[in-house]
């Protein structure tokens, strides 16, 4: 075909060259500059020209950063950031602004100093100007002011509070920055350091900005490094924490509990139950339950996950007895047993049956144990050496028994008279449940970096999981009988029963009941009978037809309902996302947000102050990564953030939830998505760029709900019957009302 070229005087628009940014330039006491940056050029060749246009001599003494308000500086890095019509600032070096900042911060002059810490505090944020200031034994200056630099200024403290406050606050806040880049490790700091600052987390309970930053310096000692933690396990205790949680400011409750958290999870296995002690001494779960959870206000984000890590950790010191077998030769352990019998049977038991014969009483032990459901009728020490759940099980059976006597024998009773084989097994039951309740709470894992669920309910009483046993165990007795399962083939009847109970217990804990009692509230109206018309409601639903002509019609019909599914999680893609960036300080929130370019050819990220209220806009996000330069989208443990070690990286939740864009040789995106929904559609909408299978487990829900919904469609019967384009109008109101009933 003929090809028609435009004269050489057409006034055909060229688009500029892909490499060509237009931005303009700042400098103090002068007219911004308007300019074309080639990005193939060498930053400093771009500096220097900008310096020569300003007549500024020793051009290597300057640097480019953006006007906004983070200030960062321009490198060869991450110069790919700037876009059209952003505006620039020349300013002096990452090097020589950190060389005239640790000069100011040791000046002599009060103002001075205070002036020169705001604007570290400020500068520190920009990992360019940190690694430079770091250089310079920054670190080191700071620690050094802060145990004994302050102490010059203590004197005149009466009379300057407000200014010593500020100036400490900013020091804190600068050591904060500057650490949160990990290019220091924590193992450096003494022991003089540590005691300064914890001793802030009591001396300045009342400013707010000091408290905070020290309780986040104290949380990322101990998780950052086991030595540390034996230092600050030392010199803060328990007591200096718990009055912080009874204040109002619920930004210093949670890095309060984050401190407890950490200190948690990192003390040694013999001195987690010692803390535990410690904490229930202190009366913490009714203080959290009282100044946070019930408080007038709604619980953040943070707060959130901060109460899942500490419910977690504290339902973790079960894992020991889950794992630990019985001794079937540890007399302790064995009056276990005896006092289950006792309480279940003394009450009814003839007088002279204690005084009767070994045999006799052995006779009757057995017909006991029997009755009380036990495996091994002659020595129901056995029925304890599965782990898990181990010896727990034994634990939740004594707790049912000595606290909630009046069920407990009620349960026995029951179920031991009944003559029908309906009865339920309450020893093998326990055993059975116990396992399933520390599989639902997931018992001895590592809480998520990610997870903000939390349950109330396990706030309302010291010894929750055994109260919580206690209700599911009644529960599973009443399940029993209503689907009347038989004790004759005991393996399938706790199949059948044990998925009942865990469906209706799980159903109830996703409506986040406040107290046990509400708990206990929600199962009486999940009976199996309502069980059963929430299935068939949802088989109803999800209606799968077998027959070769529809599954024909679905083999037909399928490349329609992917191409749907393609369209909206690429349309998801282009709304775009907040993603959390993961660090040691987590209190600390960083977010990042990334969208696809409408024409599906460009990805927009870059980071944000805060967590946005809804879209945010592409000219607002720094970076630009082509899809053409996408290489691979891989998942979970072969992202190399996952490969990093850190604290509370390697867990199965975070794994899920993670993914990577590989592109040039060595680039790559990390996510760590919000919730499996998000991960879903993101590596859906990923593969989908890439002309890849969509294999998420989300796909194949939404391709099974769309494709039974459009069949179903297809099948009604609509011969003769005409279809309306617009709906039909709203009829107008009756004259009288004489027609309707009053029942009263």
């Amino acid at each position: 075909c003929p090809v028609v070229l435009a004269p050489k005087n057409s006034s055909v628009a060229m688009p500029p060259p892909a490499d060509i940014v237009k931005v303009a330039i700042e400098w103090p006491g002068a007219f911004p500059k308007l300019m074309e940056i080639d990005q193939k050029k060498p930053l400093s060749s771009i500096i220097k020209e900008v310096c020569d246009g300003w007549s500024l001599a020793n051009h290597d003494q300057f640097a480019l950063q953006h006007a906004d308000s983070s200030n960062f500086y321009i490198t060869e890095k991450n110069r790919n950031e700037i876009k059209n019509g952003a505006i620039l600032r020349l300013t002096t070096s990452p090097a020589q602004n950190a060389q005239q900042l640790h000069e100011r911060i040791q000046s002599s002059s009060m103002d001075a100093k205070l002036e020169a810490l705001k604007d570290l505090a400020n500068y520190s944020r920009d990992v360019t100007f940190a690694q430079e200031f770091i250089n310079l034994d920054g670190i080191s200056l700071l620690t050094q002011m802060v145990e004994s630099g302050t102490e010059r200024y203590q004197k005149l403290q009466k009379i300057m509070k407000p200014c010593f406050g500020d100036m400490l606050s900013f020091t804190l806040t600068a050591f904060v920055e500057l650490m949160d880049h990990g290019i220091v490790s924590w193992d450096t700091f003494s022991v003089a350091f540590i005691k300064k600052i914890a001793s802030y987390v009591n001396k300045f309970a009342s400013d707010i900005s000091i408290l905070q930053r020290s309780l986040a310096i104290l949380e990322s000692m101990v998780l950052n490094s086991h030595d540390l933690y034996q230092k600050v396990a030392q010199e803060i205790t328990i007591g200096q924490l718990i009055p912080h949680l009874q204040g109002t400011d619920q930004e210093i409750q949670t890095y309060t509990i984050a401190v407890i958290n950490a200190l948690f999870l990192k003390a040694p296995d013999d001195k987690r139950q010692e803390m535990a002690n410690i904490l229930a001494q202190k009366q913490l779960r009714s203080i959290i339950l009282t100044h946070v959870i019930r408080a007038q206000r709604a619980i953040n984000n943070e707060m959130a996950h901060q109460l899942y890590v500490l419910q977690v950790l504290t339902f973790n010191l079960l894992e020991d007895r889950m794992m630990t077998k019985m001794d079937p030769q540890d007399q302790a352990q064995r009056d276990i047993i005896f006092e289950l019998r006792r309480i279940a049977f003394d009450a009814e038991s003839e007088p002279n049956n204690s005084s009767g014969s070994i045999e006799k009483r052995k006779s009757m032990y057995t017909r006991d144990y029997k009755k009380l459901g036990f495996i091994n009728h002659v020595n129901p020490a056995m029925d304890f050496t599965q782990t898990p759940p181990g010896m727990l099980a034994l634990d939740n059976m004594l707790y049912f028994a000595k606290h909630h006597q009046d069920a407990y024998i009620r349960i026995v009773l029951e179920n031991s008279s009944r003559e029908d084989k309906h009865e339920c097994p309450f020893g093998r039951s326990s055993i059975e449940l116990t396992k399933m309740l520390c599989e639902i709470l997931k018992v001895g894992e590592l809480p998520s970096e990610t997870c903000n669920d939390f349950h109330p309910m396990f706030f309302t009483h010291d010894r929750s999981f055994e109260e919580f046993f206690c209700i599911c165990i009644q529960l599973l007795n009443k399940t029993w009988k209503e689907m009347r399962a038989t004790s004759e083939d005991f393996n399938k009847a706790r199949k059948r029963v044990m998925q009942v109970v865990k469906e209706q217990i799980m159903r109830a804990l996703t409506t986040k009941p406040s107290s046990l009692d509400q708990f206990k509230s929600k199962l009486q109206n999940l009976s199996y009978t309502e069980i059963l018309k929430i299935r068939q409601s949802e088989r109803m639903n999800q209606e799968d037809f077998q027959s070769r002509p529809i599954l024909e019609l679905k083999e037909k019909i399928q490349p329609e309902i992917l191409e749907l599914i393609k369209q909206q999680r690429l349309n998801r893609l282009v709304e775009g996302t907040c993603f959390r960036k993961l660090n040691s300080r987590r209190r600390q929130d960083k977010f990042w947000y990334c969208r696809l370019s409408p024409n599906h050819k460009v990805l927009h990220y870059g980071d944000l102050e805060e967590s946005p209220q809804g879209e945010v806009p592409h000219d607002s996000l720094q970076d630009k990564l082509p899809v053409a330069d996408i290489k691979a989208v891989v998942t979970g443990k072969d992202c190399p953030h996952m490969k990093e070690k850190g604290a509370l990286k390697q867990n199965k939740e975070v794994l899920e939830l993670a993914f990577s864009i590989l592109y040039d040789s060595s680039g790559q995106l990390n996510f760590i998505a919000p919730d499996k929904h998000e991960y879903c559609v993101w590596t859906d909408g990923l593969n989908a760029l890439l002309g890849k299978d969509m294999l998420s487990d989300l796909t194949r829900n939404d391709l099974d709900t769309l494709l039974s919904m459009e069949i179903k469609l297809r099948l009604l019967d609509l011969e003769n019957i005409q279809i309306p384009d617009a709906p039909p109008p709203i009829p107008k109101e009756p004259s009288n009302y004489d027609f309707v009933y009053d029942c009263n």
